[in-house]
C-alpha cells in the first residue's frame, strides 16, 4: 500500500501530526452508528428505557480495547487484518475471516440502504430514486477519490449524526429516572438479553477490525504515528458511543414513556414516533438528516472494508491510492458490495426489519472476529508490541466476556435454548 503521510523535513507540532494522522478512528467509529445501530438503540430506549444506557457507557473502553488492536496492528506490520491473517495463518483461515466479513457486509449494507429509502419515502420520494442516488454518490466518492479525499467526505457525512444529540435534548430526559435505570439491569430477562447481543452486535462489528487496520497501512501511518491514531481512536470510541446513548435517551424520554410497545423497525416509524414530541417538521428533518449521515458513512466503509479484505486474501491489488485501471478487482468489489445492497433494498423492501437480526448476527461473530484479532497481536506483532503480561490477560477477560454476552443474548431468543 502506498503511503500517503510522508516524512517531516522539519519538526512539526503535535497537534499538527494528530490532525494528519486523524481519520481511521473517527471515520470508522462514525460509521459504527451506522443505521443498524440507531434502530437497535431506539429500540432499547423505547422497551427498555433506560435499562440498557449503562451498557452503552460499559462498552467505550471495550470499543477502545478492540480497535486499539487494529491501530498496533496496521502501524507495527503495515499491512491489512486479511493479508496479516493470511501470512501469519494460511490461507484457509484467511478465507474463514473474510467470509465473517462477507456475512457482516451484507448485513450491514441491507441496513444503509434501508435507511436510507427510509428518508426518501418519509419526504414522498420513492425509495428506488433514493437509493440510486445513494449509490451513484458513494460509487463517484471512491472511484475519482484518493483515500484522504474518501477520508475527508466520510468524516462530513458522519459528522451529522451530531444531531442527535439535539434531538435527545428536545425529548427533556427525567435526570431521575436516567439514574433509576442506570442503576437496573434485569439480566435474566430473555428479551432483554436480545436486546443486550444486538447492542454489542452494533457496537463491535467484522467490517469495523478490517477497515481500520486496512486504512492505517493505506494512509501510511508508522510508528511515531501511534501515540496520535490511538488517540484518534479514543475519541472516536467515546463519539459513536455518545451518539448511541444520545437516541437511546430520546426514544426512553419519549416512547419509552408513553408507548413502549412502538413498532420501531424503520427510520420512517422511528421518525413517525418521534414527532409528537419534537414537532412535525423540526423532527422529521434533523432525524432523517443523522440518519443520511450515519447510514452514508457506514456504506462508504462497509464497502471498502470488503474491497480491502478480499483483496489482502486473494493477493489482487487494493488501495485508494491506485486507479481503477491499475487495482480493478479492489474497485470491482467496492462497486459490485455497493450495487447488490441497493438493488436488494430497492426490490425486497421489507429487508428493513432485520436490523436487529443483523446486529444479533454481528454479535455471534465475536468468537471469530476477536480471536483473529487477539491471535495476531500476540503472534504477528514485532516482540516489543506484542501483547503480554497483565494487559494481555485484560483484553482476554474483556474479549471473552463480550463475546459471551452477545452469543448468550443471541441464542437465548431461540425458543428451546
Amino acid at each position: 500500500m502506498d503511503a500517503t503521510i510522508q516524512p517531516a523535513s522539519r519538526p512539526i507540532s503535535s497537534w499538527k501530526i494528530f490532525l494528519t494522522v486523524l481519520g481511521p478512528g473517527l471515520v470508522v467509529m462514525l460509521a459504527d452508528t451506522d443505521v443498524g445501530s440507531v434502530i437497535t438503540a431506539a429500540q432499547s430506549g423505547a422497551q427498555w428505557g433506560y435499562k440498557l444506557l449503562l451498557l452503552q457507557l460499559v462498552l467505550v473502553p471495550i470499543l477502545y480495547i478492540v480497535q486499539e488492536l487494529t491501530v498496533r496492528l496496521g502501524i507495527f506490520t503495515g499491512k491489512g487484518h486479511g493479508e496479516l491473517i493470511r501470512e501469519t495463518f494460511g490461507p484457509a483461515w484467511a478465507w474463514v475471516s473474510v467470509s465473517g466479513l462477507g456475512i457482516a457486509t451484507v448485513g450491514a449494507l441491507l441496513t444503509e440502504f434501508s435507511g436510507v429509502a427510509g428518508v426518501s419515502e418519509l419526504f414522498g420520494l420513492p425509495r428506488a430514486v433514493g437509493v440510486l442516488i445513494a449509490a451513484v454518490f458513494l460509487l463517484a466518492v471512491v472511484w475519482t477519490g484518493s483515500y484522504r479525499r474518501v477520508e475527508r467526505i466520510a468524516i462530513l457525512l458522519g459528522l451529522f449524526e451530531l444531531v442527535f444529540f439535539a434531538v435527545a435534548l428536545a425529548a427533556r430526559p427525567d435526570p431521575h429516572a436516567i439514574l433509576a435505570g442506570l442503576a437496573h439491569v434485569p439480566l435474566g430477562n430473555s428479551e432483554y438479553m436480545y436486546l443486550v447481543a444486538a447492542n454489542i452486535g452494533a457496537v463491535i462489528m467484522p467490517w469495523m477490525i478490517f477497515y481500520q487496520q486496512s486504512a492505517v497501512a493505506d494512509k501510511g501511518l508508522r510508528p511515531e504515528h501511534y501515540r496520535h491514531a490511538r488517540l484518534d481512536t479514543a475519541i472516536g470510541a467515546v463519539l459513536t458511543q455518545a451518539v448511541m446513548a444520545a437516541v437511546l435517551v430520546a426514544t426512553a424520554a419519549t416512547l419509552g414513556r408513553s408507548n413502549p410497545n412502538a413498532q420501531l423497525d424503520t427510520v420512517g416509524q422511528i421518525a413517525h414516533a418521534l414527532t409528537p414530541f419534537l414537532g412535525t417538521d423540526w423532527g422529521s428533518v434533523v432525524f432523517s438528516l443523522g440518519i443520511l449521515g450515519a447510514g452514508m458513512v457506514a456504506a462508504i466503509v462497509v464497502s471498502l472494508a470488503a474491497a480491502w479484505g478480499f483483496g489482502e486474501v486473494s493477493g489482487y491489488r487494493h488501495s485508494l491510492e491506485n486507479h481503477p485501471q491499475e487495482a480493478p478487482w479492489f474497485y470491482a468489489i467496492y462497486t459490485l458490495a455497493v450495487i447488490v445492497g441497493a438493488l436488494a433494498v430497492i426490490f425486497i423492501p421489507n429487508l428493513v426489519t432485520l436490523s436487529l437480526g443483523v446486529e444479533v448476527m454481528n454479535a455471534l461473530l465475536l468468537p471469530l472476529v476477536l480471536g483473529f484479532l487477539i491471535a495476531l497481536a500476540i503472534k504477528a506483532l514485532p516482540p516489543r508490541h506484542r501483547l503480554r503480561g497483565p494487559y494481555l490477560w485484560l483484553v482476554l477477560g474483556v474479549s471473552a466476556v463480550t463475546a459471551g454476552l452477545g452469543v448468550y443474548g443471541g441464542l437465548s431468543s431461540i425458543p428451546g435454548l
